[in-house]
């Protein structure tokens, strides 16, 4: 599975050594540029998925810079979060009117922050998934308005997080998710928790689920997937045993029979 390319364009280079740091920490593949022409020849030469771009550069400005990528078919599709120590409103709507996807001004202040802002910028290149009220698949049906899950449908009791996390899974077969994304989507971003508490929810929702828990495969490495499809045998992997039974104890259960017809 390829990983997401994030190109930083700065000439400060401790700020330069610093965001790459935090970059390839938090999985991403980084490239370099140090002004304005290097980071047009890179942007066309790597095709990044986000560019990491000062306003202030030399030979070519940021905003000259971010001008000539959105006039370029090759590159104007590639989000553009633009880094400034110029923090006025005019400043920023200058960025924007460029062409910038997110203007955030330095000093950076938080690094766990701009991680967030950078993952927030990302979600927007992902495909569509159906959004609607209820999907099914292999069998297994979820139900948002009515927060009610069936497997051949008999009724399944789940807690909210369990919900969520299969509801999450189960939009996207086959997709792989890395526990990070999972965090977010069961528990909400704004969760302080480790990986592997995800791995306890996946337990207690494969037990629950019981003869179709393998239908919740575990990517080695990632996270977890949903499977595709009832043949797809390769590839499937057991349940990985790192995971402790004595975990933290679940929410409170949600009773899903007084909702079903």
């Amino acid at each position: 599975m390829s990983k997401t390319k994030v190109l930083v364009v700065e000439d400060y280079l401790p700020l330069v050594e610093t965001l790459e740091y935090q970059l390839k920490r938090a999985g991403y593949e980084v490239y370099r540029a140090t002004d304005g022409r290097e980071a047009l020849k890179q942007a066309k030469l790597i095709l990044p998925d986000l560019i990491v771009l000062d306003v202030d550069l030399p030979i070519l400005s940021g905003v000259e810079v971010c001008k000539q990528l959105r006039s370029n078919t090759a590159t104007r599709d590639c989000l553009i979060m633009m880094l400034s120590a110029l923090g006025e409103e005019s400043d920023q709507v200058v960025g924007f009117a460029m062409g910038a996807d997110d203007y955030v001004v330095k000093p950076v202040e938080s690094y766990k922050v701009l991680l967030q802002k950078v993952k927030a910028l990302l979600r927007r290149r992902e495909p569509a998934v159906d959004d609607s009220d209820s999907v099914s698949h292999l069998g297994v049906k979820v139900d948002r308005r009515r927060f009610v899950v069936t497997i051949d449908d008999e009724p399944l009791k789940l807690t909210k997080s369990e919900f969520r996390l299969l509801e999450t899974l189960i939009r996207q077969p086959g997709r792989a998710f890395d526990r990070n994304e999972l965090v977010e989507a069961a528990l909400g971003e704004d969760t302080l928790v480790l990986e592997r508490t995800i791995d306890v929810h996946v337990r207690a929702l494969r037990k629950k689920m019981n003869r179709a828990a393998d239908l919740i495969e575990t990517v080695r490495g990632v996270g977890y997937r949903f499977r595709e499809s009832m043949g797809e045998l390769a590839g499937v992997m057991e349940p990985e045993d790192s995971v402790s039974e004595a975990s933290d104890a679940e929410p409170n259960q949600i009773n899903h029979n007084a909702d079903i017809a």
